[in-house]
């Protein structure tokens, strides 16, 4: 299947997608927005060791360090050397993402995606275009730091290749994660309209995605841009699934990962149904990813850790799904607990923004919701 053709135009309160919005309405406490930025960065941080290491790996060592219920940053001390050999940490990450060596906060593409959707913002305004979003990348995004159908798009762009035929060329992971995790910063200036939120993820992604994996974006958008208004994980949810098509298999998934998570108390069950319907599925797919997160913003009741957590015992894309989760429980209670933020330093190799502190990130970002 193909992106659609044109973007969604469900109404929102600002008007329909596609006339840029009007901001200004909504009044957000930027507490919310800092929130949405260490809970986002608190998440991938969590779940960056852990990448690639399946489910059973993931609670093993977490068990094997006392770390079970998952209640704080992994950690190689004390780790018996047998689990460590079964189950190797991800070896990039795991030099900056454990306990006892986080310093700041890492780099990770999950990162570098929304400081991108920033500058997108800041320099094309809400008017902004798929060729400007190519163009940003071409610009200012290091080859080396794209992946899967990112990686694909922009090797299409460099042999001339124009969007949106960029997300179908040769490119098998058109339904894969990465225009999900790109999908925060549209929702956070678009704070109470999930519909402007999800066209400005429809713009972003159809650059690198179609299917699922645009709707997977659109569903992000629009729970971010609640999550700064919204009283419930529920209402999260539901402005989520407001922007999704309901005969899409992204819509099916979440209504039913969302219905267990409501109706079981053992957060464990429900990851068990998630992998018996989604198991045949990349472990960096839309749909899978997709529902966990919905799953455990629901199960965890607004608890960030138990949120988090739960993102990533999941097993799956465990820095990205831990991202997002992260991001919309912080929002949700504007701020994490201390014990889940580091120093106010994120590295990066985009231009301008390595040691960029997160206080100055939310305060563009609150900028943006009225420019």
């Amino acid at each position: 299947p193909t992106s659609p053709p044109h973007p969604p135009t469900a109404p929102g309160p600002h008007g329909a997608p596609g006339s840029h919005g009007a901001p200004g309405r909504v009044v957000v406490d930027p507490a919310r927005v800092l929130g949405a930025w260490l809970g986002r960065a608190a998440g991938c941080v969590l779940g960056k060791p852990v990448e690639k290491i399946p489910r059973e790996g993931i609670r093993e060592i977490a068990e094997a360090t006392g770390n079970w219920p998952i209640r704080g940053w992994f950690t190689a001390k004390g780790l018996p050397d047998d689990v460590a050999r079964r189950w190797p940490w991800n070896r990039r990450s795991a030099v900056n993402s454990l306990a006892e060596n986080i310093d700041g906060i890492p780099e990770d593409d999950d990162l570098n995606y929304p400081l991108l959707a920033l500058t997108v913002l800041e320099r094309h305004g809400r008017g902004f275009t798929t060729g400007d979003v190519a163009r940003l990348w071409l610009d200012e995004l290091p080859a080396g730091r794209t992946f899967t159908a990112e990686r694909v798009a922009y090797r299409n762009l460099l042999d001339g290749v124009e969007p949106p035929r960029t997300a179908t060329h040769r490119n098998p992971f058109r339904e894969w994660i990465g225009a999900l995790i790109r999908a925060d910063v549209y929702g956070w200036v678009n704070p109470g309209d999930p519909a402007t939120a999800a066209e400005y993820a429809w713009r972003d992604a159809r650059l690198t995605h179609t299917a699922n994996g645009i709707y997977g974006a659109m569903f992000v958008a629009a729970m971010c841009a609640a999550s700064l208004v919204a009283t419930s994980a529920e209402e999260v949810v539901r402005a989520g699934l407001s922007v999704v098509p309901e005969g899409s298999r992204l819509h099916e998934a979440v209504r039913l990962a969302v219905a267990d998570a409501a109706r079981e108390d053992d957060f464990e069950r429900v990851v068990d149904r998630l992998h018996e319907r989604h198991g045949a599925l990349h472990w960096v797919h839309t749909v899978n990813n997709a529902a966990l997160v919905a799953a455990t913003l629901i199960h965890g009741r607004g608890d960030f850790t138990a949120t988090i957590a739960g993102a990533v015992a999941g097993g799956w894309d465990t820095d990205s799904a831990g991202a997002t989760a992260g991001s919309l429980v912080g929002a949700l209670n504007g701020g994490v607990p201390g014990r889940w933020r580091m120093r106010d330093r994120l590295a990066s190799s985009l231009t301008g923004f390595d040691g960029v502190g997160l206080e100055e990130l939310a305060a563009r970002t609150q900028e943006m919701m009225t420019t």
